[in-house]
């Protein structure tokens, strides 16, 4: 999973639903199927697959930590490489900031990774008894997390309903008219407006894999989707 920075920004008030949303409402049964059917076909990202390998709230907090600036394949391979050393608190606590970065490496911003990722194990043992905590408020609170790996922690580590928006959710909801908003943590706060509660955990996987195949960021490939006729194709100006 790709990320605009190797710790996200702390979330911002602000972000609406698109205008006219009122005028013509998403088919989100019809969105949701046909992005399912999709993904189908396709290799889960790479914190979505951590989670499968009996990922801890614990494994996916780091590994979403690891993910920003960092391609997928690299996050996989880097987080699997650190799990098998150390996959608690515990057992992080016993390694060094020099291990870890040699670990996580070649991950982007290895070495800050590393000593946040210290840090964060470090006052989960103090401050939490070794349990990762279940609010965005105590999440947000350790070095290095903001909106997006908060939310991703808790849909994927606690199955809570959290909206996590990367730059491919937050690209694709504004061009397809569901929400108008100019950065990413804006679009939390519209989507949750907008979308339907029983798609918030999905979501993002979802347009994650869609957005690197085909809603990409330059010259997307309309001619493609299956979406195409849902999407009000807002800032394309050249397509595929």
């Amino acid at each position: 999973m790709k990320s605009a920075g190797n710790s996200d920004s702390t979330p911002t008030p602000g972000g609406t639903p698109a205008k006219s949303m009122a005028a013509a409402e998403p088919r989100w049964a019809v969105i949701f199927k046909i992005l399912n059917d999709f993904m189908s076909a396709f290799e889960l990202p790479s914190v979505s697959l951590i989670g499968q390998e009996n990922g801890t709230p614990y494994k996916i907090l780091i590994s979403t930590l690891i993910s920003l600036r960092t391609k997928d394949e690299v996050t996989l391979t880097a987080s699997r490489r650190l799990f098998e050393k150390a996959d608690t608190p515990v057992r992080m606590m016993k390694l060094s900031t020099e291990e870890i970065e040699e670990l996580i490496y070649p991950c982007g911003f290895f070495r800050v990774k590393a000593g946040n990722i210290l840090k964060i194990s470090e006052r989960i043992l103090e401050e939490y008894g070794g349990e990762v905590p279940r609010t965005a408020e105590e999440l947000l609170a350790f070095p290095g997390v903001g909106l997006k790996t908060a939310n991703l922690v808790l849909s994927l580590g606690f199955a809570i309903p959290a909206i996590c928006v990367d730059t491919h959710v937050h690209r694709i909801a504004n061009r397809f008219g569901w929400i108008e908003t100019s950065k990413p943590d804006d679009s939390v706060g519209a989507l949750e407006k907008v979308l339907p509660r029983e798609h918030w955990i999905e979501i993002n996987e979802l347009l994650v894999l869609y957005g690197q195949q085909i809603c990409t960021p330059r010259n997307p490939r309309c001619s493609e989707c299956e979406l195409s006729p849902d999407c009000r194709k807002v800032g394309v100006s050249r397509s595929r």
